[in-house]
Parts: structure tokens; sequence; C-alpha cells
């Protein structure tokens, strides 16, 4: 074997290390749906108000909307989530605000019937998508809780949160 052809063998075997390096150092990827059951369902009833800004353990596939993500703990580092509005009728957006241990509620302004996002602390968010439409974000998350929510008012306390995990 020539020196050329065992110089071209190591530099082929270093590219192929620095790829699958990189590889393993790729961006965590999230596909984040927005929902509801449409405009005839959005009445909110007595036990969404008294929710108002807390994130508990309730089942919130009972409510009037929600949003789903298609893993819900992922390693740290630069994430992007790619939002789709999969409502047929109603803009909705999504934001990202970091939730300390035992966190469960948001700084709610009921006179806004949203969340307060500067005393959330957001990271970021895709705004106002029309439905059907796509957007995406690109946060670089540390290890902890997370909450992704939408802050169209009413649409938190309609059940339009939930709760992912950074390890």
């Amino acid at each position: 074997m020539t020196f050329l052809t065992k110089t071209r063998i190591a530099c082929a075997a270093s590219a192929l290390a620095l790829f699958t390096a990189q590889a393993a150092l790729a961006d965590a990827t999230v596909a984040v749906s927005l929902w509801d059951k449409g405009p005839d369902s959005l009445m909110m009833d007595d036990a969404h108000m008294m929710k108002m800004g807390k994130m508990d353990s309730a089942d919130m596939s009972t409510g009037t909307m929600g949003i789903s993500v298609d893993q819900a703990s992922i390693a740290a580092g630069k994430v992007t989530f790619n939002v789709t509005n999969d409502s047929k009728d109603i803009i909705h957006e999504m934001l990202v605000a970091p939730v300390s241990a035992g966190q469960v509620e948001l700084p709610y302004d009921p006179t806004k019937n949203r969340v307060d996002e500067e005393g959330a602390k957001y990271l970021g968010e895709v705004s106002e998508l029309d439905p059907g439409q796509t957007g995406s974000l690109t946060v670089d998350l540390t290890p902890g809780t997370y909450v992704l929510f939408c802050n169209i008012p009413g649409h938190f306390i309609d059940g339009m949160w939930t709760l992912i995990t950074v390890n």
C-alpha cells in the first residue's frame, strides 16, 4: 500500500469520526402540535377558571385545547421546536419558559386572561400561527423542567400547556 493510499484512508477515517461525533452532538428536535376541539367547544367551565395559571397533574385531554409533543424528555443543548397549528379555525402560539422545582403556577394576569410573559421568564416563542401554519424556535436549554404554553387570551386556562424535561 502506497503512502498516498494510506493517507487517503486515514483522512477518510478521520472525516467519518468527525461526522459521527457531530451527529451525536446534533440539536434535538421536538415536534409540537397546537390543537383545539373547535370554536363550539371553547366555553370555559368553572373548573378551568379556578386554575388560573396553575399547572397541575390534571388530565389535560379533557381540556378544549392543548399542546402535544412527540417527546417529553430531551437532552440538554440546542433544541428546535417544530410547531404546527393543527386547528382548523383558531390562531395559536407557543412559548417556552423554565419551571422551578415545585412550581405549580405561572404569573397569571386575570385582567388580560393570560400569563405575564416577562414574569414567567419566557425564553422565546413561535407567535400567532394561523390554522394550518407552522413555525420553529431554537433555544439552548439546560437541565430542568420547562413549560410550553399558548398565551392567546384564555388558551392557557383552557388547557393549552405541557411540561417537558431536559436531562
